[in-house]
């Protein structure tokens, strides 16, 4: 390979390997931007409005760490939750490497502490 002659293209995904700025991805599979999602990681659970999909993140807004559902079946039905803590305004990215299952959240956002 030579450097020198190497398209713009290919130069930007040599810079996206080696730790260059991630680019949004042109597939982003299953996930709808501007859809509210509840989101179960390996250590926590997030809900928020999702608008931007990476290859490795999700960015979304108007989040809230869900620190204590009801039953699981009830939560994702009614979305009544037992504790929550909300992000300030601003944006949360979230490590797709971590995601356990996600679900379109058909409630309103939490957006104050309980």
């Amino acid at each position: 390979m030579k450097f020198d002659e190497l398209t713009i293209g290919e130069a930007r995904e040599l810079a996206r390997m080696f730790g260059g700025t991630p680019a949004l991805t042109t597939d982003p599979g299953p996930w709808r931007i501007g859809e509210k999602y509840l989101i179960r990681t390996v250590t926590m659970i997030l809900t928020g409005r999702l608008v931007e999909v990476y290859d490795q993140e999700l960015v979304i807004e108007d989040a809230c760490w869900i620190a204590d559902t009801e039953r699981w079946a009830d939560t994702l039905r009614t979305g009544a939750v037992r504790e929550a803590e909300p992000y300030p305004d601003g944006r949360v990215i979230v490590g797709r490497g971590a995601l356990i299952d996600a679900a379109q959240w058909g409630h309103a956002l939490p957006r104050t502490q309980k």
